[in-house]
């Protein structure tokens, strides 16, 4: 697998959309979820949609195959497990792909969702903040849409792979 990069770079570079990851930050667990379930419920009407075919799904299968095949409980602690960064097979699994792989996994997940997928509870009703974030990111252009989404996702997981220490940090320069 390959290890996501630098996930202490925000990918969200304009104010607007580090406003959106700053929020979507704020959320507890569960919100950060349902926003997830509400903004991919809204990809191809006021949501851009991710194109899927820039990633490597054979590079997910415990979160595609393996996962689909799990009781609707045991998804739903992966996915907090994932959100909260936790050091759980299913997290470091995540946390080792490449955002746009990342992405794919909550796109599959998302198009299953009620389906081989938890779904939302029937009696769900977002918060206010879900509800004020959600039309943040519907606000925003595809780019910046795409921005927010690929910091949200590389910031979930679980990795213990750590930057590379530049020439400046460690005052040497390398030998090659």
């Amino acid at each position: 697998m390959v290890s996501s990069f630098n996930n202490q770079i925000p990918q969200a570079l304009t104010e607007e959309s580090q406003e959106v990851v700053k929020d979507f930050d704020k959320l507890d667990t569960d919100a950060k979820l349902a926003w997830f379930y509400l903004v991919y419920t809204e990809m191809g009407e006021s949501i851009t949609r991710a194109a899927p075919n820039a990633a490597e799904p054979e590079l997910a299968p415990t979160l595609v195959q393996d996962y689909l095949k799990l009781s609707d409980d045991e998804q739903l602690q992966i996915m907090r497990d994932i959100v909260d960064k936790e050091n759980t097979e299913y997290s470091r699994t995540y946390g080792a792909l490449k955002d746009n792989n990342q992405l794919l996994v909550w796109y599959i997940w998302a198009e299953e969702m009620g389906k081989s997928v938890v779904g939302m509870p029937n009696d769900y009703t977002p918060s206010d903040n879900v509800k004020s974030l959600l039309s943040k990111i519907q606000n925003l252009e595809f780019e910046g849409q795409m921005s927010v989404f690929r910091t949200i996702v590389n910031q979930m997981g679980y990795s213990n792979v750590k930057p590379i220490e530049t020439q400046a940090q460690t005052g040497k320069t390398s030998s090659l």
